[in-house]
């Protein structure tokens, strides 16, 4: 496991000069670091089932280890199987774990899927931005709560097997069939690092009108966070586009972060050289200002 660490230390020569938005809550570096060493060749992809998801797998067990991140269960891992077609697939989830310090017993779970499209016709799809750039989101969070530990429990899920009908998510909701009243709310980043327009959009909010006030009047000079794409306005509806849509099918509350499709999305080319530094930065912030709103209610 020790090769995953030495790729994100060499990484840090290319990074000496980034231009990013400086904060107090985690290192824009590091962040950076994390999606070029994700979306490099070497993860083939990050197809479930393949050796490339298995290198992903370790890389953030890896980090949740580094960053005092203890399990949600006896290990980090929640494997699964389910089949497509005729052929069967073994996936898993990496689960992390933070105790709230006032509430405990009441979860916010953060999601982001680490899978993606593999190898096809010989060209590896990457993934930067589809999910690299959520998956090191979430590493960023486990840097931050070390510093300043929730009020609520939370549960860091990165969730397999998203781009084969977000199976890892179903998975892992089933298992809190017992207590699903105690997730007060799934928070899914899924494709959060590049926009010609400079807007995050946040669904979720008018389904939920209780989390209406987290996501308003957060304020950005580069990122326009914006509540849509729910079914309340004239765009497509992604209530059902990522895995919070297993959350929503189990009445558990939501708030999507994601960027619009572009040219890059589900290509050979969505490449970390065509992610937005600046405004991805800017837009983990931004999601941890209405992180930081729910949990201090």
């Amino acid at each position: 496991m020790l090769k995953y660490f030495f790729i994100v230390f060499f990484l840090a020569l290319s990074y000496s000069n980034a231009q990013v938005t400086s904060n107090s809550w985690f290192d824009t570096v590091t962040l950076l670091r994390h999606v070029e060493a994700l979306s490099s060749d070497a993860f083939e992809g990050r197809k479930t089932g393949t050796k490339g998801a298995l290198k992903a797998r370790n890389y953030i067990i890896n980090q949740f280890y580094s960053l005092k991140v203890k399990p949600f269960g006896k290990t980090f891992e929640q494997p699964f199987t389910f089949k497509k077609g005729k052929k069967e697939y073994k996936g898993a989830n990496i689960l992390g774990y933070i105790k709230g310090t006032s509430n405990p017993h009441k979860f916010i779970v953060i999601s982001a899927h680490y899978d993606h499209e593999g190898i096809i016709n010989g060209e590896i799809y990457n993934g930067a931005d589809d999910n690299a750039s959520g998956l090191s989101a979430l590493f960023s969070f486990a840097e931050y709560f070390r510093k300043y530990p929730p009020k609520h429990s939370v549960i860091l899920a990165a969730f397999d097997a998203e781009e084969m009908g977000m199976k890892g998510s179903a998975y892992f909701v089933n298992s809190l069939s017992s207590y699903p009243k105690e997730v007060i709310v799934n928070l899914n980043i899924d494709m959060i690092s590049r926009s010609d327009k400079n807007e995050l959009y946040v669904v979720g909010s008018n389904l939920n009108k209780r989390f209406r006030n987290a996501v308003c009047c957060i304020k950005s000079n580069k990122v326009k966070l914006i509540a849509g794409h729910d079914g309340y306005d004239n765009k497509d509806s992604w209530v059902y586009s990522s895995d919070h849509a297993n959350f929503h099918k189990n009445g558990i509350p939501f708030l999507y972060f994601g960027v619009e499709d572009h040219e890059d999305y589900h290509e050979p080319t969505d490449d970390f050289e065509n992610i937005h530094p600046e405004f991805y930065a800017e837009a983990v912030n931004v999601i941890f200002s209405v992180f930081n709103k729910i949990d201090s209610h």
